[in-house]
């Protein structure tokens, strides 16, 4: 028997993980083609739709508060493993570009929140193993496959941010936080990135919102395909600018306080945000008729 080194281990499981979600996620398309799918009726919320949505987050929070925490101790985790990497790297103009990116992130790291939400909404008990039901979703294929999107929306927006500073403060890296501090705020070219730098990163969070503020929990709820949540998701936004455009206020604000000190905010942030969320969804598309 060969003897396969990690990488050439890793390489085949990597590509039979990624063949088996694109399977699943095509899957779901031809599903919902076939059956000429029905849109969800979607409904005009006001700006008072979103303090009640944070209000029931609030409330599953509280009402599952420990095992909600067990779960959300590895969103700080996660954040201070990828700072010390960036530390370490000579990484530091990634910091803040890595710290806004999690509000790219955030809608499929909460999705183990939505399925609590649900279960809750729906009378039933709650613990944390219920965050892993998720696997157990209507549409889990094409949850995976618009979280593989996600993600590789994240890597551009690192890019993208890496390049701005390229072309702004120079390719080599600061020698120091302070050095980065000092060029960005002292500097002409340093103003230049953060204008241009707000500016691309306010696009990739438009993107972001559009495509996925109601995605998630429609396909934890529901069976359909990727293409029928992304619509429905940017149909909801259409529908709903200007409480949208506050929804993603709220959230980016609360993920950026969240990261500090040292990402321990996100142990109360992600939960509260997540099931937020999902009350969110259950506002703009209430359970009902739907229409075409």
């Amino acid at each position: 028997m060969a003897i396969r080194n990690p990488v050439e281990w890793g390489v085949d499981h990597w590509k039979g993980w990624s063949h088996a979600v694109g399977t699943a996620g095509r899957a779901a398309y031809r599903r919902e083609e076939d059956a000429a799918t029905l849109l969800p009726a979607v409904r005009r919320i006001g700006i008072a739709d979103l303090g009640e949505a944070l209000k029931r987050g609030i409330d599953d929070f509280m009402a599952c508060r420990t095992d909600v925490i067990f779960l959300a101790i590895v969103y700080p985790v996660a954040g201070l493993i990828l700072s010390q990497v960036i530390f370490g790297r000579d990484l530091l103009h990634l910091l803040f570009p890595l710290v806004s990116g999690f509000a790219l992130l955030g809608p499929f790291a909460a999705v183990g929140l939505y399925a609590m939400s649900r279960r809750r909404e729906e009378g039933q008990p709650i613990s944390w193993a219920d965050a892993f039901r998720v696997t157990g979703a209507p549409s889990f294929g094409a949850v995976m496959a618009l979280g593989l999107i996600l993600t590789a929306v994240f890597l551009l927006w690192l890019l993208a941010a890496w390049g701005i500073h390229a072309a702004t403060l120079g390719p080599e890296p600061p020698a120091s936080l302070g050095a980065l501090l000092d060029a960005v705020f002292t500097t002409r070219a340093g103003w230049t990135m953060l204008v241009v730098g707000f500016g691309v990163g306010f696009l990739f969070a438009l993107l972001v919102l559009t495509i996925s503020v109601v995605s998630f929990p429609l396909l934890i709820d529901r069976r359909a395909g990727v293409g029928t949540a992304i619509r429905v998701s940017a149909r909801a936004v259409a529908l709903n600018p200007v409480p949208m455009a506050a929804w993603g206020l709220v959230v980016a604000g609360a993920l950026i306080a969240g990261t500090l000190p040292a990402f321990v905010g996100l142990i109360v942030v992600m939960p509260v945000l997540g099931h937020a969320t999902w009350h969110l969804y259950r506002r703009v598309l209430p359970r009902g008729p739907i229409d075409r």
